[in-house]
């Protein structure tokens, strides 16, 4: 693909990003409805005691928290308002065994800074939107799964065969969000690096395309979301190098929810849905499906 074209891509996305679509801006590419799985809808009855699911069947459908900046993850079509990627193919499987097929759920965008806060006050039912699971905020609000491993990594152009870990970024520029939690990775374990700090992850990878810098990191869910935006140009390498398990957020004592949760994911990752769900988007990164985390039943 051309640079220009390239570049045309990334400044859509970086208007996606902004959260600020406006009239005319193109529809992003996204994933193919053809290829997604079609989940089950089963009657839920079976789940009782759960006030959060009582709620949801009075008003007649689930709300969701989500992500719409996160290309490949959980992207908000401007043009058609239609939220599309692997958390949101999570959601959606989720609660087609809690009983609400995909006309019967609102997705929300919730911020990260907000999540906590919406599932304590009831604004959403649950949350899929990458969302770290830790001990801090297991203390406000409960978690079901982990349903995937990310961690940080490192994003470099496709032809680029000099980077393939941390460990190669002696004297290479990287670019990462400034003041962000992956940037001071790289600040302190990689003191070696040119660290280069950008206000949006898009600006990063606008200047990778570029070629004035060598690589962008952060959690290599994100990174693949880019990738599959632009495969002839991007590619992530290596290994993670931390870990983040990303969860379903419930309300902290939604006991029966986080169990009926944790119920419908291993079924799906059993019949295949969750291996289709990520091949469909961010398989589309070139990066192959890990094995399922285990379910912490705490």
């Amino acid at each position: 693909m051309a640079a220009t074209a390239v570049l045309a891509v990334l400044a859509a996305l970086t208007v996606l990003l902004a959260g600020c679509g406006r009239p005319g801006t193109p529809p992003p590419k996204g994933p193919q409805p053809s290829a997604l799985p079609s989940y089950r809808v089963e009657s839920g009855d079976a789940v009782t005691g759960s006030p959060t699911l009582d709620a949801a069947r009075s008003r007649g459908h689930l709300v969701v928290g989500v992500k719409e900046d996160q290309p490949y993850l959980g992207q908000k079509n401007p043009a058609t308002g239609e939220y599309s990627g692997f958390d949101i193919e999570i959601a959606k499987m989720l609660a087609a065994d809690l009983g609400f097929g995909p006309d019967r759920i609102e997705f929300r965008t919730i911020a990260s800074a907000n999540r906590e806060t919406a599932l304590q006050n009831g604004q959403v039912d649950y949350y899929v939107g990458t969302y770290t699971i830790n001990d801090n905020r297991k203390k406000l609000v409960g978690f079901a799964g982990p349903y995937f491993l990310a961690g940080q990594s490192l994003l470099v152009r496709k032809n680029d065969d000099r980077i393939h870990g941390p460990e190669d970024l002696d004297g290479k520029k990287v670019c990462s969000a400034a003041g962000s939690t992956p940037y001071q990775r790289i600040q302190k374990q990689y003191p070696q690096a040119r660290l280069i700090g950008y206000d949006t992850y898009s600006a990063c990878v606008d200047n990778l395309i570029t070629g004035q810098v060598d690589a962008v990191t952060t959690d290599n869910t994100i990174l693949m979301g880019y990738a599959a935006k632009v495969p002839e140009e991007l590619k992530v390498v290596g290994p993670p190098f931390s870990q983040e398990p990303y969860g379903i957020g419930t309300p902290k004592d939604d006991t029966v929810l986080r169990g009926a949760l944790n119920d419908a994911l291993a079924r799906h990752e059993e019949n295949g849905d969750w291996q289709q769900a990520y091949d469909a988007t961010l398989g589309l990164s070139g990066v192959p499906a890990p094995a399922p985390p285990p379910i912490d039943r705490y």
